[in-house]
């Protein structure tokens, strides 16, 4: 059998695992409650690594932006009111990545009326996508039943996140899950480059900030087998516009006016998404 076939084998057999899991009653609490599925993500063979959330989700920036003392701020993220007004495909797919990183970052902070507004603002955008998953018919309730259990939230919320990405691979929409990966990132680094007014003068924000040319240099790396796709390729040349500005970096000690052009790249890129 060659490599072809092996990889082929690999990933038929990886999917039929998954139905048969997916297919398990779910456990049930003494008290009659449900519980909360273990995180989807697994570590896997390489053959099948398409699958895989590729990045960090960013419950991840957000937990360590609360870590250090940033607040909520009100108005930062994108307005649920916008979700209807999303009509394009790569519209609806780059701000339900969007909404995502609003979603994590309402929850990492408790945030409870507006984690709803952008748990419905992304469940409108998954419908109007047809993402019409087992796991994301129940989400809404899911999350209602947890809004008072922060780790049993992250958990359903995160789920969401790897469900969605997983349906949109295995349903020929590769290039749709990378645009709501894409929009993820960039609200996320967003957020945390716009959560304080003097940036600059909060060195561990500054580092987090740094800290996320990883996850930009790994989504490029992604992106760029599939930059064929026009709407693809149009995000790979934002971002490595970006990246340029990451690249004057020496030694990971940024000077403030380094800080903003990335400040103001992260704007311009993710004002060009949800406007």
């Amino acid at each position: 059998m060659n490599r072809r076939a092996i990889s082929r084998y690999t990933f038929i057999l990886f999917a039929l695992a998954l139905s048969v899991v997916a297919c398990k009653p779910v456990d049930k609490k003494k008290s009659g409650e449900q519980t909360v599925k273990p995180l989807l993500k697994k570590a896997i063979e390489s053959e099948v690594k398409d699958v895989v959330y590729p990045l960090p989700t960013t419950f991840e920036l957000t937990s360590m932006l609360n870590r250090i003392g940033a607040d909520y701020i009100l108005g930062l993220s994108n307005s649920s009111d916008n979700a209807d007004k999303y009509f394009t495909e790569k519209a609806r797919a780059l701000n339900l990545g969007v909404y995502s990183a609003d979603l994590s970052y309402a929850s990492t902070y408790n945030r409870k009326q507006e984690t709803m507004l952008f748990l419905k603002a992304s469940k409108t955008l998954i419908d109007n996508l047809e993402i019409t998953s087992a796991y994301n018919e129940t989400l809404v309730d899911d999350v209602e039943k947890n809004l008072d259990d922060k780790d049993q939230l992250v958990k359903v919320i995160t789920n969401s996140f790897y469900d969605t990405y997983e349906f949109l691979n295995k349903n020929g929409k590769a290039n749709l899950s990378l645009l709501v990966v894409s929009g993820s990132f960039i609200e996320g680094l967003y957020i945390a480059t716009h959560i304080s007014e003097n940036t600059y003068a909060n060195p561990e924000i500054v580092k987090v900030i740094f800290d996320q040319k990883a996850s930009l240099e790994k989504l490029l790396e992604v992106l760029e087998p599939e930059k064929k796709d026009p709407n693809v390729a149009a995000l790979i040349a934002e971002f490595t516009g970006l990246k340029a500005s990451y690249d004057k970096v020496v030694e990971g000690k940024m000077t403030e006016a380094q800080l903003n052009e990335i400040i103001a790249s992260v704007a311009k890129l993710r004002n060009s998404i949800v406007e």
